[in-house]
């Protein structure tokens, strides 16, 4: 009989389009699948407490999955290598498939792993089961990794197609002896003691409810996707970059649907295209992950090492309880807090604020979403706190400082966003609420707000903000050029 196969579960948590399963079950034989929880092997990046959250129900659904099949999801918590050591030996095991992580700590695990058990025989194998394009196969006509989104994604787009999604395995055979499994409920990775996700929604979670988001997404909310998207109260967004993250939807099962959706008349091509064109980010992400591995923790532009930033505690707590003065900031900030979620518009808000406004480091911020995203991930935390910094790849210039709340007016002109999240402005007129300090006593009396009291002050003036802001990036380039040889 043919020695099991180990599938090494990862940031792939689904049976479908899932091609270190599929490699698997075609090589023929038993086949072993595991998941390792190993927060020591990430070191400085192991989940925070949302993910964790997260990471439960994502397991909870797989072994749902599996179990349908007369499967079993086993569970190990510990290194990765000693546990794969653990299992090869009891189960006799010859082969060792899983779907490639992109993380630098990942990579050079992976790598070592690979060499590893090869030398003692194995048949070890990865895949791709996280992007649409490996990082290493879009480059410039130089050969050098893109910098700047718009050419990365044209050059994307001119390359192959996307290879098309894999069915589910039809059997997944499994071992005649089950190695020896964590319980999940022993992981403890439900917070109780407070239990600061109890608005959370575990019904948001698993393989099956992420293609039944995208089928409603593309039935009935694409065509506004372009016009709307940036609108926090509006719900017409996929929903889906938690399931993109821990992979119970695949990129390409998206790509193909979407197109499908497209050439068969079902959605309409331009906000669609657009929908398809944020996956594009995702993966500009990933390769700048991928090609320059210190993105999450050092400026991506070195001379942002010389930016003043301040130094305040206070001023971060207030910015991470979402208690500053300017309700889109504020709203934002107790929506990831109390939900583990934050529209993307109100993200960049937010991130500049704490970047511009009150000129705080961006890993302050990369760090405080890493805690409290259900989405937490690497890439796209990264790039996109540097990218709203001005520090990072084809970022935000330095001039872009983003005014909270004529955004708030902008994209949130009637005041359900704020009126949902920041309840204590709910019955201030629309033309105060995103500027509370400028309603009149009568008004704040109706609404019974006290600023100061039952709301805050803004706690920095927004001109005087911006102003310092400029002068810090314009201290800034000064030093650039002094530093820049003459021609």
């Amino acid at each position: 009989m043919t020695a099991p196969c180990i599938v090494w579960f990862r940031h792939d948590l689904r049976l479908a389009d899932h091609a270190a399963l599929t490699a698997a079950v075609d090589r023929g034989g038993p086949v072993i699948c595991l998941y390792i929880l190993d927060q020591d092997g990430a070191g400085t990046w192991a989940r925070g407490g949302a993910s964790l959250w997260r990471l439960h129900h994502s397991l909870l659904s797989l072994q749902t999955r599996l179990l349908d099949k007369g499967q079993r999801l086993i569970l190990r918590k510990g290194s990765a290598e000693a546990i794969l050591s653990e299992i090869i030996s009891e189960t006799g095991a010859e082969a060792l498939y899983w779907g490639r992580d992109y993380e630098p700590y990942a990579i050079s695990r992976d790598t070592d792993l690979k060499a590893h058990f090869k030398d003692q025989g194995l048949d070890v194998q990865s895949f791709c089961t996280r992007l649409l394009f490996e990082p290493w196969t879009i480059a410039t006509q130089a050969g050098d990794p893109y910098k700047v989104y718009s050419p990365f994604w044209r050059a994307c787009l001119a390359s192959d197609e996307p290879a098309a999604p894999l069915p589910t395995p039809h059997t997944i055979p499994a071992p005649e002896c089950w190695p020896q499994s964590d319980t999940l409920t022993d992981w403890h990775l439900l917070p109780t003691r407070p239990n600061w996700a109890q608005d959370f929604d575990p019904e948001t979670t698993g393989e099956d409810w992420a293609q039944s988001r995208l089928r409603t997404f593309l039935d009935t909310r694409v065509s506004d996707y372009k016009d709307k998207r940036d609108l926090p109260a509006a719900e017409v967004t996929s929903g889906l970059s938690a399931a993109l993250h821990f992979g119970e939807i695949s990129p390409r099962q998206i790509w193909h649907k979407t197109q499908a959706a497209i050439d068969k008349g079902e959605a309409p091509a331009k906000p669609a295209q657009k929908f398809l064109s944020e996956l594009g980010w995702r993966e500009f992400s990933y390769h700048l992950l991928y090609h320059f591995p210190t993105l999450p923790s050092e400026n991506f532009r070195y001379d942002f090492n010389l930016f003043p930033w301040r130094d305040s505690t206070e001023d971060l707590k207030r910015w991470q309880l979402g208690q500053t003065g300017y309700p889109l900031v504020d709203a934002g900030m107790r929506q990831l807090w109390q939900t583990g979620e934050m529209h993307n518009r109100v993200r960049m808000v937010v991130a500049s604020f704490l970047t511009k406004h009150l000129m705080l480091h961006w890993r302050h911020g990369e760090d405080w979403f890493w805690d409290t995203l259900v989405d937490a991930d690497l890439a796209n935390n990264a790039a996109s706190w540097q990218w709203v910094a001005g520090s990072g790849a084809d970022a935000a210039p330095y001039f872009r400082i983003f005014n909270p709340f004529t955004q708030g007016e902008k994209f949130d002109a009637q005041g359900q966003y704020v009126r949902q999240w920041v309840p204590e402005l709910s019955g201030l007129p629309n033309t105060k609420i995103h500027r509370p300090w400028e309603a009149s006593a009568s008004e704040l009396g109706n609404a019974g707000i006290t600023l100061g009291s039952t709301y805050p002050h803004p706690m920095v003036d927004h001109m005087t903000a911006r102003d310092r802001a400029l002068e810090a990036y314009e201290i800034l380039k000064s030093k650039r050029e002094k530093k820049e040889p003459a021609d």
